[in-house]
């Protein structure tokens, strides 16, 4: 069906992901068997329809293959997937996004310094630092502690900038883990009954429980939503003039007229709603439950519930981290691209193929999407940029 490109229309909405994803799986099996309603060339079909435009016999059922099709953990499991490709993606791109961020505003290197991360060695934060320095290194903009104090400045970086490997390197982690759990369930059985013939047994239990599933979407959530925290930091400090280190008030272009444009302040108005919308979903739905089937099925996961929220979230995470690329691109502009790591100057370069540089007032909405949308496009490869994972996470 789906190499034919017949997608059975399915219900986001309607699983409580314990007794598995019931609701959702029937309407998959529905069009399998030549019921329910599908999608084909952009128009809904019957099931039978659908399956007879491209040649497809109907299913015919036989024993126990009904109940093996509906009673899985299929629905957040195939989400959970996909989010982790997408997160994965992500933050590679908010590192990136960090970097050009901690140059144009004078940032230091020291927190990065391997020393500091082999003396808390968590896999990811020993990743995130590794890559940070990879993309800043050859910078001009980089200043050093002593520098700083000679010129009257604070000796260290605000959190948003010297954490970055620890907040980032968190994620990576929670990633990692996610990641070989939704594999594991990917390569199980998780229906109910299941039969033993070698030992001529079927015995019942509840693999098709959803609870290790949304135990790790919650964490990705969780996860997601930290990195738009950080991020979204990151985009104040560019815009305001007294913690941008020189640059022009939120990023207002000098050849625009002064005192009546606003520059890419609005843009982090955006970002603080995103951001502050994702704190509301990061709430874990793997703490709820609530009975079902006359009290018998008495405990669920709510899994699904956390998948759906996840995509909602790193939607929301991917449009910050555009939002910061193109105020860094912006304040890159004021500092000087020759004066960027090499690294950072191909970040600058990425988003300008796309963007042009901010000469007056403009509807930056259309801007913030543009980017927003490149870094989600599955045919787009990281490597594009000249740069990659850090190896020690590949």
């Amino acid at each position: 069906m789906i190499n034919s490109r017949v997608y059975p229309i399915i219900p986001e909405r309607g699983s409580v992901g314990a007794s598995a994803d019931l609701a959702p799986l029937a309407h998959l099996t529905l069009v399998m068997i030549g019921e329910g309603y599908a999608e084909y060339s952009g128009k809904t079909l019957i099931g039978s329809e659908a399956l007879r435009t491209v040649s497809i016999a109907p299913v015919r059922l036989e024993a126990k293959e009904g109940l093996a099709l509906i009673n899985g953990t299929q629905m957040m499991t195939a989400i959970g997937a996909l989010m982790i490709h997408d997160i994965t993606r992500l933050i590679d791109f908010a590192e990136w996004s960090a970097a050009l961020s901690l140059e144009v505003l004078e940032g230091l290197t020291e927190a990065f310094d391997k020393r500091l991360h082999q003396a808390r060695p968590h896999r990811g934060q020993v990743a995130s630092a590794q890559h940070m320095m990879e993309l800043l290194a050859g910078g001009k903009l980089i200043s050093s502690g002593e520098q700083r104090s000679l010129k009257g400045m604070h000796r260290h970086d605000p959190y948003s900038l010297r954490c970055i490997p620890q907040v980032m390197g968190a994620a990576r982690d929670a990633t990692d883990y996610a990641s070989r759990t939704i594999e594991t369930e990917l390569n199980s059985a998780n229906d109910n009954p299941l039969i033993f013939p070698e030992d001529r047994e079927v015995l019942s239990g509840g693999n098709f429980h959803g609870q290790p599933i949304a135990l790790v979407l919650d964490m990705l959530a969780i996860a997601a939503t930290t990195i738009g925290n950080l991020v979204e930091r990151r985009i104040a400090r560019l815009l305001d003039p007294k913690l941008n280190s020189g640059l022009p008030p939120f990023l207002i272009p000098r050849s625009a007229k002064p005192g009546v444009s606003s520059g890419l302040m609005a843009s982090q108005y955006t970002a603080a709603a995103l951001a502050s919308e994702n704190k509301v979903m990061a709430h874990p739905a793997s703490v709820d439950s609530i009975p079902t089937s006359a009290d018998f099925e008495d405990f669920v996961s709510m899994g699904p519930s956390s998948a759906l929220k996840l995509m909602r979230i790193e939607e929301n995470v991917r449009f910050i981290v555009a939002i910061e690329l193109l105020c860094a691109a912006e304040a890159a502009e004021a500092r000087g691209i020759e004066n960027l790591s090499p690294a950072n100057r191909e970040t600058y370069r990425f988003v300008r193929k796309m963007i042009p540089k901010l000469q007056e007032d403009r509807e930056i909405s259309k801007d913030i999407t543009c980017l927003s949308k490149v870094l989600k496009e599955s045919g787009f490869s990281t490597s594009q940029l000249g740069l990659s994972a850090p190896s020690s996470m590949i």
